[in-house]
């Protein structure tokens, strides 16, 4: 029987590319909140359905709590809607997630995606249950879950098991998950589950999971690619399949490309090359800046192998 006490709640999800936007900082270390505006319009203007602000590639653990809510506000001020945003709001503990997700869903925001509370590395599905229980409860009925399965750096993960357990549970807080665990059988198990909105963590499987339900990807090359993977869904839904799958073999090599690099630091020295300012490189530690030259060597690679220059609007 459901647990869940909550009135139902009509959810939409934001169908597309989803960029999980990188954070821009000045030198200071301070949010450079007119960079953040900037790009998240360049990457809306490019295609995107929605973005991510704070998740893992937008430094979210580097970032206070509020850092964040000011963040996602000026972006609402400027004029992004918040219901085209998914901001992260996974914390190691009950009330602090709450407490950011409580107000980026008093935002606007279209939910929040949230991982599993990371540190303690033996727990047990139950204890996982009921930390997700508890933190419905805490945010309230109108709670909107994304959650935010990346084993590799959270370590603690959400599998299909607890996800299809969630939403039995709480079919109108639990909306969705991400799934960057880069492993194709976990994510076709998840969209196997009646009613749970998955998207993949990167356009490699893209067509794959969209064959089988997915609304779209939210990927962190969406912060330098943007317009490609774009294409690639226009292709499909057109019904150009050849030339959907023709272009999706260059974005995924793109991809594979970029993950040769670190991720953040990479694409930030990129977006410091093409729009000629400096601060773009800026990452807070523990994470270091990707030097200059390697930066310019990068981008030349780019140009030969896939014609490719990151144009600064």
């Amino acid at each position: 029987m459901s647990q869940n006490p909550y009135p139902a709640i009509k959810i939409t999800s934001i169908s597309g590319l989803v960029a999980p936007i990188l954070t821009p900082f000045n030198d200071d270390m301070s949010v450079a909140t007119s960079l953040y505006v900037a790009h998240a319009r360049r990457l809306l203007d490019q295609g995107c359905a929605g973005i991510a602000p704070f998740g893992t590639t937008g430094e979210a653990l580097s970032v206070g709590i509020d850092e964040r809510i000011t963040a996602i506000q000026e972006l609402i001020n400027s004029g992004i809607d918040a219901a085209k945003m998914m901001p992260g709001t996974g914390l190691s503990n009950i009330a602090d997630t709450a407490r950011l997700s409580r107000a980026c869903l008093d935002m606007g925001c279209a939910g929040v995606l949230t991982l599993p509370p990371f540190y303690y590395k033996s727990v047990t599905e139950d204890g996982l249950y009921n930390y997700f229980a508890q933190l419905i409860a805490t945010i309230g009925p109108d709670a909107r879950i994304y959650l935010y399965h990346i084993p590799p750096i959270a370590i603690i993960g959400v599998p299909p098991s607890l996800a299809a357990r969630l939403l039995a549970d709480f079919p109108d807080q639990i909306i969705g998950i991400k799934d960057s665990s880069g492993d194709w059988d976990n994510t076709r198990a998840l969209l196997d589950i009646d009613g749970l909105i998955v998207y993949p963590g990167s356009e490699l499987p893209l067509l794959d999971a969209l064959q089988l339900g997915a609304p779209g990807c939210i990927t962190a090359t969406a912060n330098i690619n943007a317009s490609d993977i774009v294409r690639v869904l226009e292709l499909r839904a057109k019904g150009d399949i050849e030339a959907a799958r023709a272009l999706h073999e260059t974005v995924k090599r793109f991809r594979l490309l970029m993950q040769k690099h670190e991720p953040i630091p990479a694409q930030k020295r990129l977006l410091a090359i093409a729009t000629g300012d400096a601060r773009w490189a800026n990452v807070r530690p523990p994470l270091t800046a990707m030097p200059e030259q390697a930066g310019h060597d990068l981008a030349e690679t780019l140009k030969r192998e896939f014609d490719f220059e990151l144009k600064p609007g």
